[in-house]
């Protein structure tokens, strides 16, 4: 089985068949794609701010399919409880004991609609989730299901009703990133249903848990030279000094451009960094972590 490492630009035939079946059935936004793979390799969340109807349920339907892997949605609203997210505890009569029940968010890929309608107590649940990989419900601890991504989605365009998440709670996703519209042709074989809707039903799965867990381990060995892993620093550092922003990049946001970057790279068939690849994933990795005077004002 070819591992899709060296210098040749091809990537590995799995990851390219990933995102045939992803495209296939979400029509007309490969560079949207392109990005959520970058975020599966790293192993890390998506935050996705768009109005309602681009298709974000379809994409995350699409990747559980292609990774092979258990997919729930979890419609946030101010009512929900941390309970409703990730499970409780409930009583077995037959033995008199109480027993763990899961939540939805033991998924492979959890799309979290709306996520700032739910309460800050909430969203905590789900985001402590994210960033332990586990949950803790009355002093025991259960681990997530490996792979874990999860794709949360809020309206930039609505205010009323909604609990903004704070700059330490954006900072656990990897990527930001807007769907955005369809071009007019993608738009009118929507229309005409040329996009087959019966399509995401037959998906077949080209992954499985094992060999996404293979290809985030490869992800981490992509060779990132000095220059590169400098070049990342300087971006983060301007950031710091810029005079219109008020927050800049943590090491934290570093690190994750760094990894954004060696992502991008498996999936062009490299074992190694370039330049371009931390600058092609800047925006979608920094923007949500700064904070400029303006807004802070």
């Amino acid at each position: 089985m070819s591992d899709g490492r060296g210098a040749t630009g091809e990537p590995d035939p799995r990851l390219a068949a990933v995102r045939s079946g992803i495209e296939g059935v979400f029509v007309g936004r490969p560079a949207t794609v392109r990005q959520v793979l970058v975020a599966v390799l790293s192993g890390g969340h998506l935050l996705v701010e768009d109005v309602p109807g681009v298709g974000k349920t379809t994409l995350a339907r699409a990747l559980a399919r292609a990774l092979g892997g258990t997919f729930s949605r979890i419609q946030f609203t101010p009512d929900l409880l941390p309970t409703d997210v990730v499970g409780a505890s409930v009583f077995d009569a037959r033995d008199a004991s109480f027993r763990f029940r899961p939540g939805p968010v033991f998924s492979n890929v959890v799309l979290a609609d709306e996520i700032n309608r739910a309460t800050p107590r909430t969203q905590a649940a789900l985001l402590e989730a994210m960033g332990e990989g586990q949950v803790s419900v009355d002093g025991a601890t259960h681990p997530l299901p490996r792979p874990f991504v999860v794709i949360a989605t809020q309206n930039p365009h609505e205010f009323e009703g909604t609990f903004p998440l704070p700059e330490s709670q954006l900072d656990r996703f990897l990527l930001r990133l807007r769907i955005g519209y369809p071009s007019p042709e993608d738009e009118r074989r929507i229309l005409h249903g040329q996009d087959d809707p019966g399509a995401l039903e037959r998906m077949a799965a080209v992954l499985d848990g094992p060999s996404v867990l293979d290809l985030q381990e490869r992800t981490r060995r992509v060779r990132v030279e000095d220059a590169v892993a400098d070049y990342v620093l300087r971006i983060a550092a301007e950031t710091r000094r810029s005079p219109s922003l008020s927050l800049g990049a943590s090491p934290r946001a570093s690190a994750m451009l760094y990894r954004a970057g060696q992502a991008l790279a498996v999936l062009e068939g490299r074992d190694y960094c370039v330049p371009d690849d931390p600058k092609r994933m800047a925006v979608a990795v920094l923007a949500h972590r700064l904070v400029s005077r303006a807004a802070a004002g």
